[in-house]
């Protein structure tokens, strides 16, 4: 499959180039930082939600932290569920499953980020498969996500200190 066509042609609109790094399959962001040889914490991940009126939210954190639902929550002034794996297959087509690029704006979704992660120079993140990954600036990785809300959502994991 390769790179998705929605983040394809979002980074072709505005004229972002990334560099694509192909790796050996791997499951999720974490197994595919690890099969790149990325530190865990450049990895951007996406976790999808939804809120009370069905709207979508993509909450994007560093591979080492786990998102925190009662802080995204508190920020967003609304609560949020997990969608199911259905209904993942079900709006990112174009994506395999685990594999979604955390570029919420690339999917017309709400996006909230980590400020831990929207501070680095270089983020890392899946392409839309197993088996690749995107390399993009930190400049450029804010530049494509305009409308981000940026919050301390997450929290490292003991295991990655």
């Amino acid at each position: 499959m390769s790179m998705s066509e929605s983040l394809r042609q979002y980074l072709a609109q505005r004229n972002i180039r990334a560099e694509h790094i192909h790796h050996p399959y791997s499951e999720g962001a974490l197994q595919s930082a690890i099969a790149s040889q990325v530190a865990v914490k450049y990895m951007a991940k996406a976790v999808i939600l939804e809120d009370h009126e069905g709207h979508k939210v993509m909450a994007v954190v560093p591979a080492s932290h786990k998102l925190s639902l009662s802080r995204l929550s508190a920020l967003l002034e609304k609560d949020c569920r997990l969608v199911t794996e259905r209904e993942l297959a079900q709006r990112f087509r174009d994506c395999e499953l685990g594999a979604i690029p955390a570029m919420g704006e690339a999917f017309a979704m709400e996006t909230v980020v980590e400020e831990v992660l929207w501070q680095r120079e270089d983020v890392f993140m899946e392409s839309g498969d197993h088996k690749d990954l995107l390399h993009i600036k930190g400049e450029h990785f804010r530049a494509l996500l305009p409308n981000a809300i940026v919050g301390a959502i997450s929290y490292e994991q003991p295991r990655w200190h």
